[in-house]
């Protein structure tokens, strides 16, 4: 770790299991999903803290599954558009994520509501699962495509089977359909939404200033790892990975296999990511285009710089507890999330 961080943490609220963070356009007002099924928000300017009605009722609690992700819409200050992901099951208990589009309503200071919240988009297909099913969600700089980051249940060999859209990362226009131009656009659905695939749980999902998107993932026993995303390549998982199984047999080095994507930087021992974000440089401008990762297992928060597709961890600064998510405010701060039962907000500024 490093020495003295060149921030001061304040702490507020308490929430259960805190999963994603995303900030409302034009108000500051942050909102949190909590993974058994409940969403919060929290006004900074205010010190309220309210609940969110409308939310989905066929949220699927278990394992890694649950509430997921909540994005703002890029067009949110006029269409009032939110997007959340979160687990489903069926009848015989397969399990897949899913995307619901609503819009969200505020008219009342003390609780907010999503209204006509419809499903848009599905993994496909479900499997009996408890695991890594990612459904990060963020959008490109133009506004134009929806990115969504689509775990491969812990299976492993989905990741490098095309005819799914499991253990990718996939674009998709803002009605959750394939957009045109993808990498495999001719092959039909769910093939046609493919950006990029061999990935294993993606649970950050950014583009950077330069708006070039890059991706955060869990490798198994080690290997946990930032990729620089191009479209139509493919990333190895399970073939290739910078860890080992559970079960303590190997996995080839991504060296091994140079027609895969490499990573951009590995840890092992894993770091257990919960998210990331490229930070804009405005409260801490020697950090400006830096990646800033939440590590669960590392309780801390690293930074990351980057030459082309080449990445070096250039700090590191401990929490008391795991960190699961981490969010940039307007003004250049940032708010981090706890990850687990009473998980708190943290607002960090500088010193």
């Amino acid at each position: 770790m490093d020495g003295d961080p060149p921030f001061a943490a304040s702490a507020f609220g308490s929430f259960d299991e805190p999963w994603a963070l995303a900030i409302e356009p034009g108000t500051g007002v942050i909102f949190i999903t909590e993974k058994p099924g409940t969403m919060k928000f929290y006004d900074p300017a205010t010190g309220q803290t309210g609940s969110v009605g409308g939310t989905p009722s066929d949220i699927s609690y278990g394992g890694q599954g649950g509430f997921a992700d909540v994005a703002f819409a890029p067009d949110y200050e006029t269409s009032h558009a939110i997007y959340l992901s979160w687990v489903t099951a069926e009848d015989d208990g397969k399990r897949y994520g899913v995307i619901g589009r609503g819009t969200l309503d505020c008219a009342d200071a003390s609780a907010c509501a999503v209204k006509g919240l419809k499903v848009i988009w599905r993994q496909e297909p479900a499997m009996q699962t408890f695991g890594q099913f990612a459904l990060r969600i963020t959008f490109s700089p133009d506004g134009k495509y929806m990115f969504v980051a689509s775990g491969e249940y812990a299976k492993g060999d989905p990741a490098q089977d095309t005819s799914n859209n499991l253990g990718a990362i996939l674009r998709l226009n803002p009605d959750g359909t394939a957009a045109a131009g993808n990498p495999f656009a001719g092959k039909g659905s769910p093939t046609d939404q493919i950006w990029t695939y061999g990935h294993r749980n993606p649970l950050g999902l950014k583009f950077d200033l330069d708006g070039q998107l890059w991706d955060l993932e869990h490798g198994p026993r080690g290997g946990d790892e930032i990729n620089m995303l191009v479209p139509g390549d493919n990333y190895g998982w399970p073939v290739v990975s910078n860890g080992i199984n559970y079960n303590g047999t190997p996995i080839p080095d991504h060296d091994t296999h140079p027609e895969f994507h490499a990573p951009a930087i590995f840890w092992t021992p894993v770091i257990a990511p919960g998210d990331f974000i490229f930070y804009s440089g405005k409260a801490w401008p020697e950090w400006k285009g830096e990646a800033l990762v939440a590590g669960l297992a590392t309780m801390s928060m690293a930074r990351v710089s980057f030459d082309g597709d080449h990445g070096t961890e250039v700090a590191r600064y401990g929490f008391p507890k795991r960190m699961r998510e981490i969010v940039e405010a307007p003004d250049g701060s940032l708010w981090l999330a706890e990850d687990g039962a009473d998980g708190r907000l943290l607002h960090l500024t500088p010193n």
